[in-house]
């Protein structure tokens, strides 16, 4: 009896201890096994991690959709600088200076208007003389004055005659009295012209003239009509073989104007 209980012990120890190794075991085993969970656990995290690199896929998007605004702030930039530099600002240039080529077509058809304005006609001017302060008097001087309300141009020298137009002799100009430019006068504005009647003294040539016709140049040659000036007080002693007649000038001019 002591014995089989003795055995019994044994036996029992000896299932604890066999329990006991085998706990010890199944324990390295679920130690084992809490490690690979742990390796699962942390597989998660690499996918995590996974996550992350997408989240740093998701930066690279962002900077993929940055670099997409940069371009569209590009193309934006792009279409905007296009539209102003091609666009609007070159069609705004070319309507500036199409606009200051039409301004300056105009400044030069006014300047044309001008240095073109049309020969002055007899009904254009009115033509006064009188005579040089001078004794017996060889010279008078005519004035013409533009009555026309426009801007006309006096061409050349005044056509005087002393007489009759058809029998008259004509008057010669003198070369070196002609201007540089021709003579444009505005409304209201006079010329001058200096003409030699006579040589002084009596002679039997000299005639008695109350009146006498000027005629004025069109540009192909004498104009039509005639201005008759009536004489200064008491008449003119004219001796057609010596008159001569200056051109038209804004003033007479020392020299040039005396012959």
């Amino acid at each position: 009896m002591r014995n089989h209980r003795k055995h019994t012990v044994l036996a029992a120890a000896a299932i604890a201890a066999l329990s006991l190794g085998l706990t010890a075991c199944g324990g390295g085993d679920a130690a084992a096994g809490a490690k690979d969970a742990g390796s699962a656990s942390s597989a998660p995290s690499t996918t995590g991690g996974a996550g992350n690199g997408s989240a740093g896929g998701g930066t690279a998007d962002q900077t993929a959709a940055q670099s997409g605004s940069g371009s569209t702030g590009g193309s934006a930039g792009g279409s905007t600088s296009g539209s102003t530099a091609g666009g609007s600002t070159g069609s705004g240039s070319g309507s500036k200076s199409g606009s200051t080529a039409g301004s300056t077509g105009s400044t030069g058809s006014t300047g044309g208007s001008s240095a073109k304005a049309p020969a002055c006609a007899y009904g254009d001017i009115k033509v006064t003389a009188a005579k040089a302060d001078e004794v017996p008097t060889e010279h008078i001087v005519l004035t013409a004055t533009n009555t026309s309300g426009r801007s006309c141009t006096l061409l050349e020298y005044p056509l005087i005659a002393f007489g009759p137009i058809q029998t008259a002799k004509d008057v010669p100009s003198v070369a070196k009295s002609k201007p540089g430019t021709p003579i444009v006068l505005k409304a209201g504005a006079p010329a001058y012209a200096n003409v030699r009647i006579a040589l002084g003294g009596v002679h039997e040539d000299n005639k008695v003239v109350n009146e006498f016709n000027v005629n004025l140049f069109a540009a192909e040659g004498p104009a039509e009509g005639s201005i008759v000036v009536k004489a200064p007080a008491g008449g003119l002693a004219v001796d057609e073989a010596a008159a001569k007649t200056g051109y038209w000038t804004y003033e007479l001019r020392n020299g040039a104007d005396e012959f």
